[in-house]
């Protein structure tokens, strides 16, 4: 792979064919797909809409059959687009802080493992938040801007097997009550728990065994990952 600055998008095409290898690089982001999706319950009306901030190679979609949603993936990445609609969404080439999409179209917003991405929280909060209908459903997972979560997903992820190099920016990751409070402003009281892979999925994954078998189960701590789940009232914009 070409070096490039850490967070460079451009990593996601030189990745491209790993997204949907379940014990390759991308082996966690499929757990914490199937976890994601257990937070989004079956659609509540005809033509629902679930929007997927940062949705890569389309991991959730699997996850979500059957649940009645029209699926609307964004991504900067076209060539993981591409492989997301090969999965059955519908994408879209946009930035996580310029979702190009009407106020209140989607029943459902998911952020999965993208807002540690993103050069500009408050307006990828914002956005999220703009295109979320009263009483619709935010979703989204994160890792904490902790020393630990610095130490564990960066420094000692990083020289694991098969593990990217340079994808995180630790100066990017999200301290949750900076989350909560941006999601507050925007009328969504977000709820934090921290959740962790399970110690057989990763020892699997790490020997190269147990294909496709990880788990994210829920933990004490959120210092290095969690989840955020949060309904959106209809008083948004609160400043």
């Amino acid at each position: 792979m070409r070096i490039l600055p850490r967070n460079d998008p451009r990593q996601y095409d030189d990745l491209a064919g790993e997204w949907w290898r379940p014990d390759g690089a991308f082996a966690m982001l499929h757990w914490l797909a199937q976890a994601r999706a257990r937070l989004v319950p079956p659609a509540s009306r005809p033509g629902a809409i679930l929007v997927d901030v940062g949705c890569g190679g389309g991991l959730l979609t699997p996850h979500l059959l059957g649940k009645g949603y029209r699926h609307i993936g964004l991504d900067l990445t076209a060539s993981a687009l591409e492989q997301a609609a090969a999965h059955g969404l519908t994408p879209v080439n946009a930035d996580a802080g310029a979702l190009p999409l009407a106020d209140g179209c989607a029943d459902v917003v998911v952020a999965g493992e993208i807002l540690e991405h993103v050069p500009d929280l408050p307006r990828a909060v914002a956005e999220a938040c703009r295109v979320l209908r009263p009483g619709g459903l935010l979703v989204l997972d994160t890792l904490n801007s902790t020393a630990l979560s610095r130490l564990v997903a960066v420094k000692l992820a990083e020289r694991f097997r098969g593990v990217p190099r340079g994808l995180h920016d630790p100066a990017l990751f999200v301290d949750p009550r900076v989350l909560e409070r941006e999601c507050a402003r925007h009328g969504v009281a977000l709820a934090v728990r921290g959740v962790r892979p399970t110690v057989p999925a990763v020892a699997g994954w790490l020997a190269g065994v147990g294909q496709g078998r990880g788990r994210i189960v829920p933990t004490w701590s959120a210092a290095i990952l969690y989840q955020g789940r949060g309904i959106k009232n209809g008083q948004g914009n609160r400043g």
